[in-house]
This record gives C-alpha cells, sequence and structure tokens, in this order.
C-alpha cells in the first residue's frame, strides 16, 4: 500500500468514525493509542496528539476531533511534562510500557490506531550530529504487539524512521510483513503552500528543486518530503531513486557550476519565492550549506538545497511546465498540524 491508496482510504475511515459518532451514539469511537518520547509543551505530542484531545481549527473554523485519544505511553517525563494534566482533563490512561498501551492493560490488541511520535527528548547526538532518538527501539515494541496479536491496525509514525538506514529498512520489512495499514511522514506535506499549487497528477515532470533552512538533523527530512510530496504526482507515480549523493561546502558550487548547471534556473526561481530572499547571491546567503543529488529510476533529476542552519520554511520548483510553491510552519500556531487530525485514522 503507498500513500495514495492510504490516503484514499481515510475519508472512508473518517466517515465511519463519525457516522459512529453522530449517527449512533451506542457505537463505540475509534480509539487511538500514542506512544511519544515526551509530551511537553510544544512538542509533537503535544502539537499531534493535541488535535485529538481538542479538535482542529483550519481556516478558523473548529471541528471535533472524530476519534478518541484513550491511553499514552511516554519514554520520558520531564519537569514541564503535559500528560499528567491532560489525563486528568480528557480521560485517557497513561501506561508504564508499550504493551500495555496498546493493550489497555489487558491481553491483547484493544485500540483501533495508534500515533507514534519518537520526537523531542533527553537523547545524546552521535559524532556526525545525528539526535539518536529511539525510534527503531520504541517502534519495535509497538510491531511485537502486533505480531504476537497476529495483526496491526492503521499506525502512523512521525517523521523518518530512524536514523541508521540499517535500523529504518528493519522496521520498514518488519511493517510490509504484517501489512497492516501504515502512514510515515510529517506535517510538512499537508501544510500551507504559497501560492496555493496542487500538482496534477500524471504530470510529465523532468526536473525539480527544492530550498530549505534549518538544522540538517531534525530538518534535512522535511526538505526532501516537501519535494517528493510535488515529485511523486509525476506521471507514472514514483518508481524509486537509482543514486543519491550529499555535497557540503565549496563542492556545492563546484558541482552546480558543472553537472548540476541545469538546476541554478530552478534554484534561482525557487528563491524568487522566498519572502526573507536577500539580494546577495545564492552562494553569499548560504551559511554551512548541504546539498542532496537524487536521480530517481525514471530519469527524474532533483536537487534539495539546504541554505542555512536556522530559519524555518522551504521552496519547491518544478520543471515541466515551470511551478513552484512555498511550504512554511506558520509561526507559534502550528496551523501545518491541522490536517494530522482526521489523517491519523
Amino acid at each position: 500500500m503507498n500513500r495514495r491508496h492510504f490516503l484514499t482510504g481515510l475519508p472512508v475511515l473518517g466517515a465511519a468514525a463519525t457516522a459512529g459518532c453522530e449517527q449512533s451514539p451506542a457505537r463505540k469511537p475509534v480509539q487511538v493509542a500514542a506512544v511519544v518520547t515526551e509530551y511537553r509543551w510544544y512538542s509533537h505530542a503535544d502539537v499531534v496528539c493535541g488535535r485529538l484531545l481538542g479538535g482542529y481549527s483550519a481556516n478558523g473554523v473548529w471541528s471535533p476531533p472524530r476519534t478518541r485519544l484513550v491511553s499514552l505511553y511516554r519514554a520520558q517525563t520531564p519537569s514541564n511534562d503535559m500528560s499528567r494534566d491532560l489525563s486528568a482533563r480528557h480521560g485517557f490512561q497513561t501506561y508504564p510500557t508499550i504493551r500495555e498501551a496498546l493493550t489497555l492493560g489487558g491481553p491483547k490488541l484493544a485500540v483501533d490506531a495508534v500515533v507514534f511520535i519518537g520526537e523531542h527528548g533527553q537523547y545524546p547526538f552521535n559524532d556526525v550530529g545525528q539526535h539518536l532518538y529511539p525510534r527503531f527501539e520504541l517502534f519495535s515494541e509497538v510491531l511485537d504487539v502486533y505480531e504476537s496479536n497476529g495483526s496491526g491496525v492503521p499506525t502512523f509514525f512521525d517523521k523518518h524512521l530512524s536514523y541508521d538506514w540499517k535500523k529504518a529498512s528493519a522496521l520498514f520489512n518488519r511493517v510490509r510483513k504484517l501489512g497492516f495499514p501504515f502512514m510515515a511522514g510529517s506535517s510538512v506535506t499537508v501544510t500551507i503552500r504559497k501560492p496555493d499549487l496542487q500538482i496534477p497528477l500524471e504530470l510529465p515532470i523532468t526536473e525539480a528543486v527544492c530550498i530549505g533552512h534549518g538544522p540538517l538533523d531534525a530538518y534535512g527530512f522535511h526538505l526532501l518530503e516537501a519535494m517528493q510530496c510535488m515529485v511523486e504526482r509525476r506521471k507514472g507515480g514514483e518508481t524509486g531513486v537509482r543514486e543519491v549523493e550529499m555535497l557540503e561546502g565549496d563542492a556545492i558550487w563546484a558541482w552546480l557550476a558543472g553537472p548540476g548547471e541545469w538546476a541554478m534556473p530552478l534554484l534561482e526561481s525557487a528563491r524568487e519565492l522566498d519572502p526573507n530572499r536577500e539580494t546577495v547571491p545564492l552562494r553569499s546567503q548560504a551559511k554551512d550549506p548541504a546539498l542532496f543529488r537524487i536521480e530517481y529510476r525514471d530519469g527524474l533529476r532533483a536537487v534539495a538545497l539546504m541554505l542555512t542552519p536556522s530559519g524555518n520554511g522551504r521552496i519547491v520548483a518544478l520543471r515541466a511546465r515551470r511551478v513552484s510553491t512555498t511550504l512554511r510552519h506558520q509561526a507559534r500556531e502550528f496551523t501545518d498540524f491541522f490536517p494530522l487530525s482526521p489523517a491519523v485514522c
């Protein structure tokens, strides 16, 4: 099941949940378990699970949650932990183990869906700057419950699977073997676009670029998925990647002046949409840049350029007929998380 098929089925599940709440009060609502690293103010647990608890206000119109958060496991409890207060307010139960959160303390899987958020918390960094969140270790426990149950439930996995390729691959293989509905990623792909742009399906895209800002370990993933959610709508759909190379420092500009000169017009086109753009040349604006060069199996060429280690927002430009848009977080409001509430069903 790919992302298109997963999302196609969500309206059906959402409608069933809404019908259960509005038309047949006796029907059991969709029950969700959350497994998080920590639950504090403005953590990913807060902005995602908060929509399950309080609904969401897309376009300034409040909609109630279509699901019910019934259980929570958090790996760490900082001094500003919110889960105790929210548990008392909303009636969900916190559990000391992942297995108990998914089984509600019983012998078998007892929830209809799971939200997994392995972001934030006090964890070390390795020698190349990767934050060693225990996504692999914690989600392996979720999969253990699914395997002992004989099947899984629809699951949303916040962000990428692991900082380590082997661990990410191992999780993916287990998920595929179990065959339950699974979606991984973040709010970036569904956030506000300026200008509003939906790439038509089957558009014959030949080249793509994306410019971003922010720390590479945390936001490099967002940079790539901002571009990927656009290009996977191209003619023929997604066929996979043949080659990826990461360049840093002077190697970036040498490549863009040589084999990658095709990307410069698109990069400049994308930069024109940046509301914080500077009048200096692209190279002068870059502070500790990194560039991902990607070749897809169907011939699509793509470049993702991280300019600076601070800031936010991503800008995508595609060559078909040339189209571009920005994908930006809305400061302090996290409006890009609004669409996640129905999506985790």
